[in-house]
C-alpha cells in the first residue's frame, strides 16, 4: 500500500484509493446517513454505491474462505467467473441475498473498489500485481 494515500473515511475526508494494479485513483467514504449505510466510491463524476455492511460481510466470508481468492473484477451485467471475489458480491446466497451494489447500472466493480477498502482497514492482504489480481483475509 505505499503508494497509497487516504483519509479518513468521512464525506468531508474522504480515503483516496487506488486501484488494485495501483493504475487508477479514487475516492471512498463511509455515508451512514442513507438508507442503507453506504460506502461510497467517487470515480471522476460516477459515483458508485454499496451497502456498508459489505465490510463486515466480505471480510466474514474470506476468513471462511481461508485462502487466497481472485478478484474477477466486472462491470454490472457482464459475466464473472465463478469463486472470484465480484461473484460472491453478486451471488444469490450471500447474506443480502443478490449484489452489494445499491445503485442499478452501478452495482458492479466491486473486487475493484471494494478490496482496496478491505486492504486499507487492515483487513485482508491485497495482491497488487497489473492484472489478475487476488485478496485473503488477515
Amino acid at each position: 500500500m505505499t503508494d497509497v494515500t487516504y483519509g479518513s473515511g468521512t464525506p468531508d475526508d474522504p480515503w483516496i484509493l487506488k486501484t488494485p494494479p495501483l493504475s487508477s485513483e479514487f475516492l471512498a467514504w463511509k455515508d451512514d446517513t442513507r438508507d442503507p449505510p453506504a460506502l461510497v466510491v467517487q470515480v471522476g463524476k460516477t459515483q458508485l454505491s454499496y451497502q456498508l455492511r459489505c465490510i463486515v460481510d466480505a471480510h466474514t466470508m474470506l476468513k471462511s474462505h481461508g485462502d487466497w481468492m481472485p478478484l474477477g473484477n466486472a462491470d454490472e451485467g457482464k459475466p464473472v467467473k465463478d469463486g472470484t471475489f465480484e461473484q460472491w458480491a453478486r451471488a444469490d446466497d450471500n447474506p443480502v441475498g443478490g449484489y452489494y451494489g445499491l445503485r442499478k447500472g452501478y452495482r458492479g466493480r466491486f473486487a475493484n473498489y471494494v478490496a482496496p477498502v478491505l486492504e486499507l482497514l487492515g483487513l485482508v492482504e491485497l495482491e497488487h500485481n497489473a492484472r489478475n489480481n487476488r485478496l485473503r483475509a488477515l
